[in-house]
């Protein structure tokens, strides 16, 4: 028999989910700014900071209100736990957006560099699995998230090949040092979107199957493709 209050559970559940559209469309934005050099577009990223940040608290209210009055059992209390911790990730997330904005304004106004092209690229990677992270919330599903999880190396090894682009490309050109250093700054920025999509996938697996999936670093390995000769043998 459900309990008379799931119903709070699944606006909290809601409510967190329109964070995470909220949070994914800040940086869709955001990088758009960058690749447009478009001002009011970086402008409207920067003012709607705001509303990432009372999502989290009116999520953390909620929550803690439900721990206090409700008496949760286990499943509800890890449910409400991971919440509170996704919350918290999707508002770095809207950070690192506004991070993005305040540098694509600034860049917005120089000649441009064209080494833009691996950015989008990798935030398009990220806010996939940020998406997929997300969803994972909806299905309790444990061989999404660690999908996510793994594919975090690859917008990492995304974020080191920008770096050394870019290093390359100061050493022969001085006079951009101050753009490059924008775009690397903006580069790690996508990167540690990343990293919270990966934070929230963790919270996931703990979530469907009380498995706490941190510092292990096992699971972030490749997997080999069905069939494998290596992974039979």
């Amino acid at each position: 028999m459900k309990r008379f209050f799931d119903n709070e559970l699944e606006a909290l559940r809601t409510k967190l989910l329109q964070m995470g559209d909220r949070a994914i469309d800040q940086v869709r934005l955001a990088v758009h700014s960058l690749t447009e050099a478009d001002l009011a577009l970086a402008d409207r990223v920067i003012q709607a900071d705001d509303e990432l940040d009372k999502l989290e608290v009116q999520i953390d209210d909620e929550a803690i209100r439900y721990m206090t009055l409700r008496g949760p059992i286990a499943s509800e209390l890890r449910l409400v736990i991971v919440g509170m911790k996704a919350s918290h990730d999707l508002e770095r997330v809207g950070d690192e957006a506004t991070s993005i904005a305040r540098r694509a304004r600034k860049l917005a106004i120089e000649p441009k560099l064209e080494l833009y092209a691996d950015i989008p690229r990798m935030a398009h990677i990220a806010l996939e699995m940020l998406r997929d992270a997300l969803d994972c919330f909806v299905h309790e599903d444990e061989q999404k998230a660690l999908a996510v999880i793994r594919r975090d190396a690859e917008v990492d090894n995304i974020n080191r090949l920008v770096y050394r682009r870019l290093t390359s490309y100061m050493i022969e050109n001085p006079d951009t040092i101050a753009r490059a250093l924008e775009l690397m700054f903006i580069s790690k920025s996508v990167e540690r979107i990343a990293d919270h999509a990966t934070n929230i996938a963790e919270e996931m697996i703990y979530l469907a199957k009380g498995k706490d999936v941190r510092h292990n670093e096992s699971i972030k390995q490749p997997q080999p493709p069905a069939g494998d000769a290596t992974a039979e043998s």
